[in-house]
């Protein structure tokens, strides 16, 4: 048995051409991806394979994109290792939904639907909002911290150690950029996004997403999801869709969260998605964690040879 725990993606490891391979060589996965297209009625798919990636990159788009991809390379997995034991689940952002519907928490449709309905909203808030963020390197995070009170900008996601993205008005976040080294940084580097994500800039979408959290139905997971919000598994339905609205606004506190995970006493992770971001952030977070990245069909079978 390969007890493993299953992270996913989240937004910015979308890329053109994303699961086209998966489509050509698994019927599972072809199925699946009609059926995204079938729930959403419209091509997603489309934009998956043929971009551009200014069209991808949408929320809108790059969100259901990462939910089907993450999906349809678990299917795949678990159709080829049947001796695959999914212990717990977590997900980057937009990767916790993922995770959810791996835990069985969400129906695929479901998911889906609500996925679609959060990038929508996103895009809405980015429009109504306009903001930014960027990656600060190096340094303590009580540095950023101060860097981001002293700019008014929100910390977003605490990545890894030396790595911590703000969020906020443009202003702001040019701000802190500027300033970076003069609070022990090493650097800010702005991030081609759309919006101030995990910001109080994403207060209009917070509020509608909970609109639609209550009218989705959740079961218990299968599994622990650990939520990004909390980092620690948020328990009943209500408690997981209070962590998924406060998310949109909160920090996401991923070190902790791959913390938790390790002191549960897991030791291999999964990556599903594109990108290997997080094997990236593991390698700095927790060197002992064994990660395999699945992304493509070529990964994929040699994760079912090292698995099998």
């Amino acid at each position: 048995m390969s007890n493993a725990v299953l992270l996913f993606s989240g937004q910015g490891a979308q890329k053109v051409g994303m699961g086209r391979d998966l489509v050509e060589t698994y019927p599972s996965a072809k199925a699946l991806f009609e059926r995204a297209d079938e729930i959403l009625g419209r091509s997603l798919t489309e934009i998956m394979f043929e971009g551009p990636a200014e069209t991808l990159t949408r929320t809108g788009n790059c969100q259901p994109a990462l939910f089907l991809h993450g999906i349809a390379l678990l299917e795949v997995l678990r159709s080829k290792v049947p001796r695959l034991n999914p212990v717990a689940a977590a997900g980057l952002s937009l990767g916790e939904m993922t995770a959810h519907c791996a835990a069985g928490t969400l129906t695929f449709e479901d998911g889906l639907k609500l996925v679609a309905r959060r990038g929508e909203l996103m895009d809405e808030a980015c429009d109504a909002n306009p903001g930014s963020m960027a990656a600060m390197i190096g340094g303590r995070e009580e540095d950023v911290a101060r860097l981001a009170a002293d700019c008014d900008v929100d910390i977003a996601n605490l990545n890894c150690p030396g790595q911590t993205v703000l969020s906020g008005s443009h202003a702001g976040i040019d701000a802190a950029v500027a300033k970076a080294k003069e609070y022990g940084l090493r650097m800010g580097k702005k991030l081609p996004v759309a919006g101030a994500y995990h910001s109080r800039l994403m207060a209009g979408a917070q509020e509608k997403l909970g609109e639609a959290l209550a009218t989705t139905t959740f079961t218990q997971p299968a599994i622990p999801v650990v939520s990004n919000f909390l980092a620690r598994p948020a328990g009943d339905p209500d408690a997981i869709r209070a962590s998924l609205k406060d998310q949109v606004t909160g920090s996401v506190r991923w070190i902790e969260s791959i913390h938790f995970l390790r002191e549960q006493g897991h030791d291999l992770f999964i990556e599903l998605g594109p990108g290997k971001v997080l094997s990236g952030f593991m390698a700095r977070i927790d060197r002992d964690a064994r990660i395999l990245s699945i992304e493509d069909v070529t990964s994929l079978e040699e994760a079912v040879t090292e698995l099998s």
